[in-house]
């Protein structure tokens, strides 16, 4: 009974016998520290199996899943393998001929329903948010929110799928275009936003009549679990949302199952450029249609013709999300010379005056633990690294007094273009200033990324503004906005940060196929 011990600390009432899957493992490094008191989380979404054509079913083995603020276990989920991923498609691949035959209209309600749910459920599904990825609880609210708004789009979306009529060159003829489901996709996705990642692309997914298999990221399962508990509540049909968790140590194998079996006709992944260039490679050999959302190393400009002080307020925006743990957050600070020294002096300022650190349930807190050791050796490396090249430490810099995966919010200026800061995603609370004297410079220093998700640049001149967003070499820009993600917009980037597009009206088309079909003897 240790995992309902150590759910029911973080505020969970006991889970009843059947929902803890499977037992044994060792008990996690100790109890977790108090949270701030609130509702506790229903043992119904609190699942720990796989889910698989409408079926919850144990793993022969499990992994543990750890609070990233205490390193304590968290509970055990099951591990599957390639045999439960493949087991996963089939159920998916006997479910498709029927859910792409749903109208449209009866996709939509389903898909409406299980937002509703999701709405329903937000402050429980924002605290297990919380307890596996360690990221504030308002944050964690935030991200429910704009996880079920991809739900709410895409059921509407669903009704909009249309085709085309083309006037014939020849007598007697028509030509149509008709839109349908590729068929049965892949998605596996990161632990930064385990819930909206999901929406954003099974909500897609199913409005266009595809059945998915998704594999969550294995330091977050929870989120996606209790996802596929308010699916299957919502009335979503078996085999059409199956989820299949995995240890680390079996994501590899896991991942090129999907990747490789012949009834998977998509895939769509979120992650780190290195490992969507394998799972491209497992996916070319049946040429399966890809969408991937890789990782980003964005510029964020300040000339000097900008506000100063909404610049500052937007760096603090794009850079200190989720503590820096996003694909889209800030990792270059570009500034002008007429102005770096006055936004350096009012960035440190502001950093010092409202970030927080701390655990994400805990009142207050702005800034969680990063999310495992790795990640916090990754930002060590890169303030070393830059402070032995001769960048200045302005403020931060070094682990949190609270110890195991706490690290300081850290400010840096001296930048330069041979620290690995400036050429490696951080992926954690790090703003490194650059200054810069003309336009071009600052535009060649943004654009000799190999990469390019999203770009933010501030400035008050009109001409400069068109220049910047049209040359920027990126998927997104933020204009004056140091944040950019909403359900009715594009989301993906260029060059190696990935191919496709997410959300708004584009992203259902990642998920259909265009047929021409030639009426003759009209």
């Amino acid at each position: 009974m240790a995992t309902c011990e150590r759910l029911r600390r973080c505020g969970a009432p006991r889970l009843r016998p059947a929902l803890l899957g499977p037992r044994g493992g060792a008990p996690g490094p100790g109890p977790l520290r108090a949270y701030a008191p609130g509702p506790g989380l229903p043992a119904a979404l609190l699942r720990t199996g796989s889910f698989v054509g409408g079926r919850w079913a144990p793993a022969a083995a499990a992994f543990p899943v750890r609070d990233p603020a205490s390193g304590a276990e968290l509970g055990r989920v099951a591990d599957c393998g390639a045999p439960e991923a493949r087991a996963a498609v089939r159920a998916a691949h006997a479910a498709f001929g029927r859910w792409r035959g749903a109208l449209a209209k009866e996709r939509s309600v389903l898909l409406r329903k299980w937002y509703d749910l999701m709405m329903r459920h937000k402050d429980d599904l924002a605290r297990i948010i919380t307890a596996e990825s360690g990221k504030p609880l308002p944050e964690a609210q935030g991200e429910v929110v704009y996880a079920a708004q991809f739900l709410e789009w895409f059921s509407e979306e669903a009704r909009r799928v249309y085709g085309d009529v083309i006037s014939a060159a020849v007598p007697g003829r028509r030509a149509l275009v008709l839109k349908q489901p590729v068929g049965v996709a892949a998605v596996i996705t990161p632990w930064n936003f385990p819930s909206a990642m999901i929406t954003r692309k099974v909500g897609a997914a199913l409005a266009a009549g595809c059945t998915v298999v998704v594999k969550p990221a294995e330091d977050t399962p929870f989120s996606a679990l209790a996802l596929a508990e308010l699916a299957s509540q919502a009335g979503i049909p078996p085999g059409a949302y199956n989820v299949v968790p995995c240890s680390r140590a079996r994501a590899q194998e896991v991942g090129e199952a999907l990747c490789t079996d012949p009834l998977v006709s998509k895939i769509s992944f979120t992650g780190s450029t290195a490992t969507g260039k394998a799972l491209l490679h497992h996916a070319a050999d049946s040429v399966k249609r890809v969408s991937m959302e890789l990782g980003g190393l964005a510029p964020f400009i300040v000339f000097d013709s900008a506000n100063v002080d909404q610049a500052v307020a937007g760096a603090m925006a794009s850079k200190f999300r989720n503590s820096g743990q996003t694909c889209v957050c800030s990792n270059r600070f570009l500034v002008q010379s007429g102005i770096h020294d006055s936004f350096v002096s009012k960035l440190a300022a502001a950093m010092r005056a409202s970030l927080r650190v701390g655990n994400g349930f805990e009142e207050g807190t702005t800034q969680g633990p990063l999310i495992n050791e790795k990640a916090v050796e990754k930002v060590e490396a890169h303030v070393s690294d830059a402070l032995a090249k001769g960048a200045t430490l302005v403020t931060g810099g070094k682990r949190h007094p609270l110890g195991n995966n706490f690290f300081e919010p850290t400010l840096l200026s001296n930048v330069t273009q041979d620290m690995l800061c400036s050429r490696e995603e951080t992926f954690g609370p790090l703003a490194p200033v650059i200054k810069f004297h003309t336009e071009e410079e600052a535009l060649a220093i943004a654009n000799a990324a190999d990469v390019g998700l999203a770009g933010y640049f501030y400035s008050q001149d009109p001409a400069q503004i068109w220049r910047v967003a049209e040359r920027l070499e990126v998927g997104m820009v933020g204009v004056n906005e140091g944040l950019l993600s909403a359900v009715e917009c594009p989301f993906g980037g260029v060059k190696q940060s990935g191919l496709g597009r997410e959300g708004s009206k584009y992203g259902i088309d990642e998920y259909l196929e265009v047929k021409y079909v030639c009426l003759g003897g009209v």
